[in-house]
């Protein structure tokens, strides 16, 4: 039986031939409550990258070392990320090799693990070693929680429940800022903040436990029976056969390519390429336009702002973390409405004129006594949040979890992770430091600078792919490499192998 890309199921020819087959974001609660499981990496992560912001203003208090070292202090806060770029890296591999389920349980146990250490650490050093275990967990879980939801999502709201996982990150630093007011006055203060985060993980460990693998994980790997099984609890008869029908015409032919794959194919293909540097740049946009210099250190900022009090400058970073997950909220419902291209233009426009308001408020505080500059600092970074946090937030990872090919989307996941992280470590660790050597203002004005170039790069090289099935985000790159004459590619195809 030969499928043709109109009617491959969940493409834009099928649902309109079927419209009574098409999937709503609340029809099916299996699906949502898999993702709001699968999307407890994210919580993970997002508890992770907000925490650490409260926690270094008692750790500092603990240890006079940390306290008079900037160096250390960066390296408090980037040493998970360090440990994230290992997870991301090899978490890619593990995902194609033992399946979405396995590497979400091992980034659990990693991540338990790690809070154990640094909420009983007993000098800064130990402390560092559990943040880089974290890392470890948090990187995994940052390649596999995307993927998996994408893969058991119906096409037509595939985008919206990827974007719960993002949700489900500022939902955790929300969450982390709650949890450090809250621990502000008790003793060990820090190491409460740092050692609740083992929490989450155990939670999704155990319901983890009676989720099923990924259905198209399934189907690689020659187990039918269990992906059906995974396929009918979520879509209807109807539909439920041509899905099966069509991804068991595929699976053979994915099998044999997936076999073949090396990580220097991603580099020699040039359709992979192509998907490449739009999954790869758009994560390291995302980290250059400043979104985690913002989680990271805003309580930080808000004292540089005049604000001095650690409670004050928790309870306004608060609000900032609160305002991240409204827009995320917002952002699941326009980014399969409005569309990923759209959504990140937008998005890094009002980022933009928001990082010349900090630029501007900073240069005028440190100038003046006027205390309004401060709380001008404040707005900016509001602002900041309301633009970044409905696009820019979760465009790049729902983009990153559908643009790639089955047989490669487990390593180019992990690839484009791991430029996530790294480009991460690069923002925690010199904020700081160029901060203190050329100030607040002109850092702002160079992060807008970027965020300028993040728009241009959206502009040309990002495709819209709301709405499309994996299949039809793979000719997108076909016709990009090769042109819209499939038999260039073949011959060109043919003569590679030869």
């Amino acid at each position: 039986m030969t499928i043709t890309m109109q009617s491959t199921p969940g493409s834009s020819g099928y649902l309109d031939l079927y419209p009574e087959r098409k999937m709503s974001f609340f029809k099916n609660p299996y699906i949502l409550g898999l993702a709001a499981v699968a999307g407890i990496g994210g919580l993970l992560f997002g508890y992770d990258t907000g925490v650490i912001s409260g926690a270094l203003l008692y750790i500092k208090d603990d240890f006079h070392e940390v306290r008079d070292s900037y160096f250390l202090q960066e390296t408090i806060v980037s040493m998970a990320i360090a440990g994230a770029i290992v997870g991301a890296a090899a978490g890619g591999w593990v995902n194609d090799a033992y399946g979405r389920k396995k590497a979400t349980l091992f980034a659990d146990v990693i991540f338990a693990l790690g809070a154990i250490l640094m909420a009983a650490a007993p000098d800064p050093y130990v402390l560092i070693m559990g943040r880089l275990l974290v890392g470890l967990g948090v990187g995994t879980a940052s390649v596999t929680a995307p993927v998996y939801i994408a893969e058991a999502s119906p096409s037509e709201i595939r985008g919206s429940l990827v974007s719960t996982n993002v949700l489900m990150i500022t939902g955790g630093q929300f969450l982390s800022y709650l949890v450090n007011l809250a621990f502000t006055g008790v003793p060990g203060t820090w190491r409460w903040m740092l050692g609740v985060s083992g929490v989450p993980a155990v939670i999704q460990f155990v319901l983890m436990l009676f989720l099923p693998e990924s259905p198209r994980w399934l189907f690689i790997k020659n187990r039918k029976n269990e992906a059906v099984d995974v396929l009918s609890k979520i879509y209807d008869v109807a539909r439920l056969e041509d899905e099966v029908d069509f991804l068991t015409a595929q699976s053979e032919q994915e099998r044999q390519r997936r076999s073949n794959i090396k990580f220097w194919d991603v580099f020699k293909s040039k359709e992979i390429r192509a998907a490449f540097l739009v999954g790869g740049g758009l994560l390291a946009f995302q980290q250059f336009t400043g979104i985690n210099t913002v989680m990271y250190y805003s309580p930080t900022i808000v004292q540089m702002a005049g604000f001095q009090a650690n409670q004050l400058a928790l309870l306004l970073s608060l609000i900032v973390a609160g305002m991240n997950a409204a827009g995320t909220v917002l952002g699941i419902y326009l980014i399969d409405y409005a569309g990923r291209k759209k959504l990140a233009l937008c998005s890094l426009a009002g980022v933009a004129v928001s990082l010349l308001v900090l630029a501007f408020a900073f240069y005028k505080q440190s100038t003046s006594s006027n205390g309004l500059y401060g709380w001008l600092a404040v707005v900016g970074l509001a602002l900041y949040i309301g633009f970044f946090s409905p696009g820019m937030g979760p465009v790049p990872w729902t983009l990153s979890s559908e643009i790639y090919p089955e047989e490669y989307r487990g390593i180019c996941g992990g690839m484009s992770a791991t430029v996530c992280w790294v480009s991460n470590l690069i923002v925690s660790e010199t904020f700081l430091s160029i901060a203190d050597g050329i100030g607040i203002g002109p850092t702002f004005l160079i992060i807008c600078g970027i965020t300028v170039a993040a728009f241009v790069f959206v502009v040309l090289y990002v495709p819209e792919t709301k709405g499309l099935t994996f299949d039809e985000v793979e000719v997108i790159w076909r016709e990009r490499a090769w042109g819209k004459n499939p038999n260039t590619h073949s011959l060109l195809e043919q003569g590679s192998q030869s």
